[in-house]
């Protein structure tokens, strides 16, 4: 490498640092047995609903703690009403579960210790309050919508019961994650928050697939007869 070379190399962004350096961490999580029979149509319908509960449960920790960080210059670029999915997941539970859905539900220990994590970080760590929605959100968008489809053939939903899939406002996702990108590259962190934020969502990918073995625990509950 030549002098100028060296000079006009650019070191990579923060995005392309957290999706190389949290690549094997998101790899071991897409590898859960209950999300694969679930996406076959291998589990009943009551899998889906009991996905969607914790799922909530997470969701609305998150979602509180991005309420709490509305005014603060590292959160509030990436904030937005469009994203919001917490009461898609009411209705989804609500048509899933029926009117009483919420004494029906309980966090297992995993998503109580995800949930734990999120009250522990997210609400005074802002860089950390962003790793957990990047992990979740960006996810949505990208493998939530082949889940979206492969859920549709498999149990038969459209609309009902797939609302946490769907996002009305977002017209375009994949310019919107670009757009999600370049606001990580621009978030005003220094390299230690940097690195920070990177292992905490190693640890959120950790966290999410403990959720998914929390429920293929009981998976022999599930399956379709």
């Amino acid at each position: 490498m030549t002098a100028l070379d060296s000079a006009t190399t650019t070191a990579p962004g923060l995005a392309e640092r957290i999706k190389a350096e949290t690549d094997a961490a998101h790899r071991r999580t897409e590898q859960s047995r209950f999300v694969g029979d679930l996406l076959g149509g291998k589990l009943n319908a009551a899998a889906h609903a009991a996905l969607i509960a914790q799922t909530y449960l997470v969701y609305r920790t998150l979602e509180e703690a991005g309420h709490a960080h509305a005014d603060h210059p590292v959160v509030a670029p990436f904030l937005g009403d469009e994203l919001l999915r917490t009461e898609a997941l009411e209705a989804d539970l609500e048509f899933l579960l029926g009117a009483n859905w919420r004494d029906e539900i309980s966090a297992t220990p995993a998503t109580q210790r995800y949930i734990d994590r999120l009250n522990e970080v997210a609400f005074s760590w802002p860089a950390g309050f962003v790793a957990h929605h990047y992990i979740r959100y960006l996810g949505d968008l990208s493998g939530g919508q082949i889940i979206r489809r492969m859920l549709e053939r498999a149990y038969g939903y459209t609309t009902d019961g797939l609302r946490f899939y769907i996002f009305d406002q977002i017209e375009k996702p994949k310019v919107y994650k670009d757009e999600y990108r370049a606001k990580l590259d621009d978030a005003p962190l220094s390299a230690e928050d940097q690195q920070r934020l990177i292992d905490e969502v190693n640890l959120a990918y950790e966290l999410n697939g403990a959720l998914f073995a929390d429920l293929e625990a009981d998976i022999d509950t599930y399956l379709v007869k």
